[in-house]
C-alpha cells in the first residue's frame, strides 16, 4: 500500500449573523479538510487548524514528499515533513498542515488494520464523554449579556454540564456577563470563560479576582501565548485556574509552557499541535508535569471525530477508582456544514457523545455535501 494522492476540500459558509471573540471575528466558516488516497483505494481524512488556504497551500508543498511512500510509518513521516519546513516555522501553519496530514494517515492504518484509531492508540478506556458547550461570542447587533444568558441556558436546558463563553473585550462589561450566565445557568453548571489572549496582565489578574465568587472551572488564554512569563504572573496573581495551549503546536511548543507550570490545564489541539503523532508526546509530558489535559476542538466532524478518538485512549492521571476524565470542547456556533459532511453526524444526547467504534476515526464522509459547501474562491 502506498500513499497515490492528496486532496484539499476548503470548505465556506457565510454566516447570517457575524460574531467576535476579543481577537478574531467570523463573518464565515471556513475549515479545510485533507484526503489522502492509498493505491489500493483506502482512503484517509484529517482536518488543519487554522486558516483553510493557507492550509491547503502549505499541504501542497508536503505533497510531493509524500507521494509513493509508506502511509502506516507515520512517525517517520511526520519527522521528515517537519524538517521540511523546520527552518521556516516551528510552529503555526508548518505544524496545523502537518497535523491534517497525521490525522489522515492514522485514518488510513486503522482502516487498513480494521480498528478504531483509540486501538492503535493503546486502546479505549472510555466510549463517551461529556462535552461542554462552546459559544457566547459577541454577535451583531444583540445586547451581549442577554444573548449571552439565553445562549447558556439554553444549552443546560439541552443537558450540557458545562459551558464555556468569551471575555477579553473590556473587563467591566465581561464580569457583567459572567455574573449574568452565572445566574442564568444555575449554580450547578461548571462555567469556564476565555479570553482569547484579549487582555494584558493587570487586567487578567483584576477580571481573575473578580470572577472568582462565580465559581469558575478554568480562566482560557487570558494573554497572548507568546508571553510565559505574563501566563505565570497571571497564574500566581489571581485564585481561578488557568487554561491554554491551542496555539503551542508540538511538543516544543508544549516544554517550557508545562516545565514552567504556566498553565494548570493543558488544551492542545489534535489538528494544530502535530496530529495524533504528536498529540500522543504531549500528553505524556502533561502527565509528567502534573497538568491536566483537555484537548481544544474547533472545525468539522473530521476534527471531532479525530478528538474522540484520541481522548477515547487517554490514560486517566492519576490513576484512582473514580477517574478524572476528560471533557469535549463541543462547539455550538453557526457552522451548516460541521456534521452535514458526515453520513453520520456526531451529536450530543444529554450532553454526552458517544464515541465511533468504526475503524479509522469511525466516520463516512458525505461527498455530495463536500461539494455544496466547497469555497468558490480557492
Amino acid at each position: 500500500m502506498k500513499i497515490a494522492e492528496i486532496h484539499t476540500h476548503v470548505l465556506d459558509h457565510r454566516l447570517d449573523t457575524a460574531f467576535e471573540s476579543a481577537t478574531m471575528r467570523f463573518d464565515r466558516r471556513r475549515h479545510v479538510l485533507v484526503e489522502i488516497v492509498c493505491d489500493d483505494g483506502t482512503t484517509g481524512w484529517g482536518e488543519c487548524l487554522g486558516p483553510a488556504a493557507p492550509n491547503a497551500a502549505v499541504v501542497a508543498a508536503y505533497t510531493p514528499t509524500l507521494i509513493g511512500r509508506d502511509p502506516l510509518a507515520t512517525e517517520v513521516l511526520w519527522q521528515e515533513l517537519y524538517g521540511l519546513l523546520r527552518d521556516q516555522g516551528q510552529r503555526g501553519l508548518t505544524v496545523t498542515a502537518l497535523s491534517g496530514i497525521d490525522v489522515a494517515l492514522w485514518d488510513i492504518k486503522g482502516k487498513h488494520f480494521g480498528v478504531p484509531v483509540s486501538v492503535l492508540l493503546g486502546g479505549r478506556v472510555r466510549d463517551g464523554v461529556r462535552a461542554y458547550a462552546t459559544g457566547s461570542f459577541r454577535r451583531d447587533g444583540v445586547d451581549r449579556i442577554a444573548d449571552n444568558a439565553a445562549e447558556c441556558a439554553a444549552h443546560v436546558a439541552a443537558g450540557f454540564h458545562a459551558v464555556k463563553i468569551k471575555i477579553g473585550f473590556d473587563p467591566v462589561q465581561d464580569l457583567e456577563v459572567i455574573a449574568a450566565v452565572r445566574d442564568a445557568i444555575g449554580p450547578r453548571t461548571r462555567l469556564m470563560i476565555d479570553a482569547n489572549h484579549g487582555y494584558d496582565v493587570q487586567e487578567a489578574i483584576r477580571v481573575g479576582r473578580a470572577a472568582e465568587k462565580y465559581e469558575i472551572d478554568w480562566f482560557e488564554e487570558p494573554v497572548v501565548p507568546e508571553h510565559l512569563a505574563a501566563y505565570r504572573a497571571v497564574r500566581a496573581g489571581q485564585p481561578i485556574p488557568i487554561a491554554g495551549g491551542e496555539t503551542w503546536h508540538g511538543r516544543y511548543g508544549f516544554k517550557e509552557p508545562l516545565e514552567t507550570r504556566c498553565v494548570d490545564i493543558a488544551q492542545p489541539d489534535l489538528c494544530g499541535t502535530g496530529g495524533f503523532t504528536e498529540m500522543r508526546r504531549i500528553a505524556d509530558m502533561a502527565a509528567l508535569h502534573g497538568v491536566r489535559l483537555v484537548p481544544h476542538v474547533w472545525g468539522t466532524a473530521v476534527q471531532i471525530a479525530a478528538s474522540l478518538q484520541f481522548m477515547a485512549a487517554l490514560l486517566p492521571e492519576p490513576l484512582r477508582r473514580e477517574s478524572i476524565d476528560p471533557i469535549l470542547e463541543f462547539d455550538r456556533t453557526d457552522n451548516p456544514f460541521r456534521q452535514a459532511i458526515v453520513t453520520t453526524p456526531i451529536e450530543h444526547v444529554n450532553g454526552v457523545v458517544r464515541i465511533p467504534d468504526g475503524p479509522g476515526l469511525g466516520i463516512e464522509i458525505d461527498r455530495a455535501a463536500l461539494a455544496r459547501y466547497a469555497a468558490k474562491d480557492v
